[in-house]
């Protein structure tokens, strides 16, 4: 101690104090903050993808929001809490895990209905928002007055704020039809929307959110970068490119309180996902499915996570095996699509959240 403070009197003043300083930080830095903010960060590349589909049609409540509703997503979107980004550049983000800013969101618009321009473009021109418009082809050829037509869509692209992606010509049931006619489908459009826009599309929403595994090969294989479902669940480094997840939003799940939870979910990172394919059979092997997969770098309250499905069915077992778990039905699911959302609370009270849609096609 005494020769501690021979040394310690002769260094200088300022020295000491800065000696002092770093000494603090250090001992603030292995405190209980330091390990919060460990606990808070994430191992994945994450976003948000948002879907609409009209705005301020009531005779549509299955997917239109009010006008009410929309003014108060795009109050909270433009708070400052969160980071609206171009589609394409989340997807890059996601394909390459790069870092995305935490809660980054993207808006994305199916059909190009009337009410897209008419209503929703004013806001989000006036707002600056980016969004994207996935466009099925032949509405607009056809002129239909319920849809948008081609100035409005060129429109849309000179802005600098829209990026036009495609839904297929007709917006089939993908999964019913031929390998070549889907090919028609997604050559076609593109072959469209480039020929009238000038930009060849790279981002495709399937019609409906139905997807198969040949339906998902042949999208990659036409050229497209990304593709995306009608299911819920936040956009991840780990989710399959091509049956990446939107969280619907319409009438009746359109409250600025189920909003604003949405925008701020986490990552629910899986993999070994069985089935992986999104059609399942009518009926035999397969139907019901053998529900599961594996959580991937998550280990906070894995104990609290909850499946729940829109099918008649129920849930007959659910078993956790350290992180993998495995769902059971009792019935096999019903021909139309079915969608699993499994969720649970994250860290600083933010739900993580995984879902998957499969489609039965009719009998």
């Amino acid at each position: 101690m005494v020769v501690w403070n021979f040394i310690w009197g002769r260094i200088p003043q300022a020295l000491c104090r800065l000696i002092g300083l770093v000494l603090l930080v250090i001992l603030a830095a292995s405190g209980p903050g330091m390990v919060g903010t460990a606990s808070a960060q994430e191992t994945v590349t994450s976003a948000v993808v948002l879907m609409y589909h009209r705005f301020g049609e009531d005779d549509y409540a299955s997917t239109s929001v009010t006008m009410e509703q929309f003014e108060a997503h795009v109050r909270e979107l433009t708070s400052g809490k969160y980071t609206v980004m171009p589609l394409s550049k989340i997807v890059a983000a996601l394909k390459a895990g790069t870092t995305l800013p935490d809660r980054a969101i993207a808006l994305t618009i199916d059909d190009a209905y009337a009410s897209v321009y008419d209503r929703a473009w004013p806001i989000l021109k006036r707002e600056g928002i980016p969004f994207t418009l996935f466009v099925a082809t032949e509405p607009l050829d056809q002129g239909s007055s319920d849809f948008m037509t081609w100035d409005q869509l060129v429109e849309f692209q000179e802005s600098g704020l829209v990026e036009i992606g495609s839904q297929a010509v007709t917006h089939p049931h993908m999964p019913l039809k031929s390998n070549a006619r889907n090919r028609e489908e997604l050559t076609q459009s593109a072959n469209r929307l480039q020929e009238k826009t000038g930009v060849r599309p790279t981002l495709f929403a399937y019609p409906y959110g139905e997807a198969s595994r040949d339906v998902m090969t042949l999208t990659q294989e036409q050229g497209y970068s990304a593709a995306f479902g009608q299911h819920s669940g936040v956009a991840n480094s780990t989710s399959d490119m091509f049956y990446l997840p939107r969280f619907p939003i319409n009438v009746n799940y359109g409250g600025v309180e189920r909003f604003t939870r949405l925008v701020n979910a986490l990552p629910l990172p899986v993999s070994g996902l069985t089935p992986s394919n999104p059609t399942l059979p009518t009926e035999g092997s397969g139907n019901p499915p053998a529900f599961g997969f594996t959580v991937e770098g998550v280990s906070e309250n894995l104990t609290d996570l909850k499946c729940y499905h829109s099918d008649a069915s129920q849930i007959s077992d659910f078993q956790q095996l350290g992180n993998r778990f495995e769902v059971r039905f009792d019935g096999a699911f019903a021909p139309g699509r079915t969608r699993i959302n499994c969720t649970m609370l994250g860290h600083s009270g933010r739900w993580r959240w995984f879902g998957m849609q499969y489609y039965v096609p009719p009998e």
